[in-house]
């Protein structure tokens, strides 16, 4: 019953609200376009339920070559793990560091929740590189549909360790319920509206 009633709450949700951001997102997009060289949408290949391998829809943040530059980057990492975040990245655009911090680039993503890619709410999709170098316990957070928002997202983001992080989606994944997620998005709304740990 339960993934059938998040399935319907999904689509209902996510058609929903990119009816209602529409204007906000063709602005973005002008913005985007306006500012910086370069596609507006960015698309990554990312790791879903059970190993599932999809395209995950980002509004471009970062500079057209961020993925090349990466690598010259490593070693300013702030997180342990298979995961690499800094602040003040260089390869963000202006306009991405807005978007980033109020979480706006990642609206697209509610095209991959119609798709039945991601959910509204699960642990958020990692990369295939990333997923390699998981231990097995790690593996555990792929045992439940990624999503837009989870624990992490609302306790600190980037300020969380990233096995607490895993931690937090397995803890997801062995209590998810409708009622939960429900939980879960109403706290997201003060984390976004905060950006808390965005970055």
């Amino acid at each position: 019953m339960y993934p059938t009633i998040k399935r319907i709450f999904d689509v209902v949700v996510a058609a929903s609200a990119l009816v209602l951001c529409a204007p906000l997102m063709v602005l973005v997009a002008l913005l985007i376009k306006l500012t910086s060289p370069g596609p507006v949408i960015f698309m990554q290949e990312r790791v879903g339920f059970k190993g599932q391998r999809f395209g995950m829809l980002k509004f471009r943040s970062m500079s057209e070559y961020a993925e090349v530059v990466r690598t010259s980057l490593a070693a300013r990492n702030e997180i342990p793990g298979p995961v690499f975040k800094i602040r003040d990245d260089p390869r963000v655009t202006p306009i991405g560091r807005v978007l980033r911090k109020a979480s706006i680039d990642e609206l697209p993503q509610l095209l991959n929740v119609l798709k039945g890619e991601m959910s509204l709410v699960g642990p958020r999709p990692p990369t295939p590189g990333e997923v390699e170098q998981y231990e097995a316990w790690q593996l555990r957070r792929l045992e439940a549909k990624p999503g837009l928002t989870c624990i992490w997202q609302v306790s600190g983001r980037s300020h969380i360790a990233f096995d607490e992080w895993v931690r937090m989606d397995v803890e997801y994944v062995e209590k998810q319920s409708f009622w939960l997620d429900l939980k879960l998005l109403l706290l997201t709304i003060p984390a976004v509206i905060t950006g808390r740990g965005a970055y």
